[in-house]
């Protein structure tokens, strides 16, 4: 069974993927969506302002095929997107309908195929290097057989699937779903299977409200209109250590949804930038103590400062020793030894 989406990175990278691909510009039609659909590449841009990557130094998105896809999605489903007016309801695009399905395909479709790729990627790297992130993905609405919500492939599921079936010793997952909205399409995938925790913290009152989908959730944390920082860290570090501590996985993919954002037209949670910084380090706290590999996807965000806040919460991770590029797993064991790395790591720099 040959993907090429398992072919081992260069050392020398950072488990951070990306491609240009991931941006969807085609005639301003974007811009018809709240979506700021460059969200992708300003946060690669603004990572490398800061020193912190080099374009040679990520990993290159491949294009998620047919193939890869039928892992988890229909025959029927694929076939569904082949007609452009099934796009624009999905992506809520409306003009899309109006488009020849070939330059569907290749303008918004492939952007979001690349970003598949790019989840399924960062599964295998996260088991290999102890974290990764995909700068997009997150298609939480979508499943096997149903996109939604800007979600037409279901890239979580994908990523999670990939693992139990190719890597040894992965058997165990948990989702810890953090955009301001419900992950129907994982939830809905995973409804009976009991290798899969999810937790899922969201507005109880926004899209998409799936009742049937929110019987899979094992941890729900169902937050009322204008949720602010304080009460919303306190639940989301009780969660999490509680969900962890009830079952320890063997990956967690973590949904890092910047839609609670306050301001958000549609996530209508009223959370800080450092807030949100604050609680992707609780989330990789919590994952990097237990020595659980953690991927991490970008999902929901919908205002045009969201870019600055997912560079800001990587480079805070940094900063922490949370993520770091000579680090595989192996040498976690003792943290006075990650300090020594840490600091000779530094001096090299500093000699260079």
């Amino acid at each position: 069974h040959g993907t090429e989406l398992y072919e081992d990175p260069p050392s020398a990278c950072w488990p951070i993927v990306y491609s240009p691909d991931y941006n969807i510009t085609f005639m301003g039609l974007e811009k018809l969506h709240p979506f700021d659909a460059g969200k992708w590449g300003k946060v690669i841009n603004f990572l490398k302002e800061e020193k912190l990557i080099a374009d040679d130094l990520i990993v290159q998105a491949r294009e998620a095929t047919d193939e890869d896809l039928l892992v988890v999605h229909t025959r029927r489903y694929l076939n569904k997107l082949k007609w452009s007016f099934v796009v624009a309801t999905i992506t809520e695009i409306p003009p899309v309908a109006f488009l020849p399905n070939f330059v569907v395909q290749r303008k918004v479709l492939k952007p979001l195929r690349t970003q598949t790729g790019g989840t399924i990627m960062a599964g295998k790297l996260a088991v290999d290097r102890g974290w990764a992130i995909n700068v997009g993905g997150g298609f939480h609405h979508c499943s096997s057989d149903k996109g939604g919500g800007f979600c037409a492939y279901a890239d979580i599921t994908l990523a999670i699937k990939f693992l139990f079936e190719r890597v040894q010793g992965v058997s165990k997952a948990t989702i810890i779903d953090l955009d301001a909205h419900q992950g129907n399409g994982h939830e809905r995938d995973f409804m009976d299977d009991h290798r899969v925790y999810i937790m899922d913290a969201y507005n109880r009152y926004i899209y998409p409200g799936d009742g049937f989908a929110k019987r899979a959730i094992k941890r729900k944390v169902e937050l009322e209109w204008g949720t602010e920082d304080t009460e919303y860290l306190q639940k989301v570090h009780t969660h999490v250590e509680g969900a962890l501590n009830e079952l320890k996985p063997d990956i967690i993919i973590y949904n890092a949804g910047t839609d609670i954002l306050d301001g958000d037209p549609l996530g209508g949670l009223a959370i800080s930038p450092q807030g949100i910084v604050k609680r992707d380090e609780v989330v990789f706290k919590a994952a990097r103590s237990r020595r659980i590999p953690i991927l991490m996807v970008t999902s929901g965000g919908y205002q045009k400062r969201t870019a600055r806040i997912i560079a800001d919460s990587i480079l805070n991770l940094h900063n922490l020793g949370l993520i770091d590029k000579e680090l595989a797993t192996s040498g976690a064991e003792n943290p006075r030894v990650e300090q020594m790395i840490r600091d000779s790591a530094k001096d090299l720099t500093n000699l260079s």
